[in-house]
């Protein structure tokens, strides 16, 4: 058995990108340095700011939850809560949220539920067997990230902390480049930019590869739900998944080159694309056009099942 690089205990992983072979304490405080340096790169805390977390239940969302909390949790003035998005996903988001709540209890951290049907009168089900012009998963994203910005709001929230990890940010920056998508790039968070409206994203395991979340929750014997979503094999970012896999499977680090490559060009993207001047939205939302995205694809489904 290979020992631990910083001590004479078993190791449990080899770190590829870096050659380190870790046991299962020195593997967390390797996942948790890289956590609290990004907070505090992505965080400007003066004191009483209050922090939501999105929690599906997944690897990611629960491992993000349980370290906002462990960190920032006990910081005087700062508040935790988890929200989470019902779909609407039969056999699906209901085994979840239960899974959330009593992650929640333990942590003591305050969980808030909402849903499609409550927020724009459709669920997930009724959208995926309608008559529409997009894949499944673009309604889902869209209207998800809507309601957890209105939701955010209710909840004075000031800023909004997700599950995305690093494979998520790599496949995104490429899904971005790949499309010629260059404006979008510019708007991929964590969020530096604060605009009227929106409440600023924040990505605490922006460097932490999924496999890293995934053998940290075991290790912490973190409890999530690992059941995929119905709708997932439609997603387009499936292809981009299995890209950069392949790619890091042969050339270790490629995820973190993509990442970094991202980070120096930034600044000029966003010299390029500056923030747009948003309006209201029927509905409430900013947005840059008449309508929000989200009230845009309902509104393509009503005309569509008249059709």
């Amino acid at each position: 058995m290979t020992k631990c690089d910083k001590c004479s205990k078993d190791s449990i992983i080899l770190i590829r990108y870096s050659g380190a072979h870790l046991c299962a304490s020195h593997f967390c405080e390797f996942v948790e340095k890289r956590v609290k340096c990004e907070l505090r790169r992505q965080l400007k805390l003066k004191g009483g700011e209050r922090i939501a977390v999105a929690v599906s239940g997944g690897k990611d969302s629960t491992v993000a939850l349980n370290l906002m909390s462990t960190i920032l949790g006990s910081r005087k003035g700062t508040e935790i809560c988890a929200i989470t998005v019902d779909e609407g996903i039969s056999g699906y988001r209901e085994s979840s949220i239960p899974m959330v709540a009593e992650n929640c209890r333990i942590l003591g951290v305050r969980h808030v539920v909402v849903s499609f049907e409550e927020l724009y009168g459709v669920t997930m089900d009724e959208i995926a067997g309608s008559n529409r012009n997009l894949a499944t998963c673009s309604y889902c994203g869209v209207l998800r990230r809507a309601a957890m910005n209105r939701v955010a709001k209710r909840e004075n929230a000031d800023y909004i902390a997700t599950g995305l990890n690093l494979d998520d940010t790599a496949q995104s920056i490429l899904m971005n480049f790949s499309r010629g998508d260059v404006e979008r790039l510019a708007r991929l968070g964590p969020h530096k930019r604060i605009q009227a409206g929106l409440v600023p994203r924040v990505q605490p395991l922006r460097l932490i590869p999924e496999s890293e979340t995934t053998l940290y929750s075991i290790v912490k014997k973190l409890k999530y739900h690992d059941l995929e979503c119905p709708y997932a094999p439609e997603a387009l970012r499936n292809t981009y998944r299995s890209v950069i896999l392949d790619l890091e499977m042969k050339y270790p680090g490629t995820r973190h080159s993509i990442l970094k490559s991202y980070d120096e060009i930034l600044p000029t993207l966003q010299e390029m694309y500056p923030p747009s001047r948003l309006r209201s939205c029927e509905c409430g939302e900013p947005t840059m056009s008449e309508k929000c995205k989200a009230c845009e694809l309902l509104d393509s489904l009503k005309v569509s099942s008249q059709t």
